[in-house]
């Protein structure tokens, strides 16, 4: 039977950034959430309580903030392939999933988008 691998998690961080399909929309910064998953290259046994060996979540949340708020996009679904790729590429991370919430419609609580991307 497969193991399920070790996951660190970032539960609703909030993101700032102009995102949106018109000029109007993207006009002001918009708070979206996002959370993520991550999957260390080691498993937290190998860790053995050092904190060099494993992702510093609060380098991430950071990395994801500061990306977010960085130019303009007009779809969710971009802003969270960009997240992945620099995730992975930055981190000792075998895979990342996202789930990336945008509040606009007012009919809904929520849109939003959820990927997994592996390296």
């Amino acid at each position: 039977m497969a193991q399920t691998p070790d996951q660190i998690l970032i539960s609703r961080l909030e993101l700032s950034t102009r995102i949106g399909a018109t000029e109007a929309e993207r006009s002001q910064p918009q708070r979206l959430l996002i959370s993520i998953v991550l999957e260390p290259t080691r498993t937290f046994g190998e860790i053995r309580d050092r904190l060099g060996l494993t992702v510093d979540y609060a380098e991430v949340a950071q990395l994801v903030k500061a990306h977010a708020a960085t130019g303009e996009r007009m779809l969710i679904e971009t802003l969270a392939e960009e997240i992945a790729a620099l995730l992975l590429h930055r981190f000792g991370i075998n895979a990342v999933e996202i789930e990336l919430r945008k509040f606009f419609m007012p009919e809904a609580e929520f849109t939003g988008v959820r990927m997994r991307r592996e390296r």
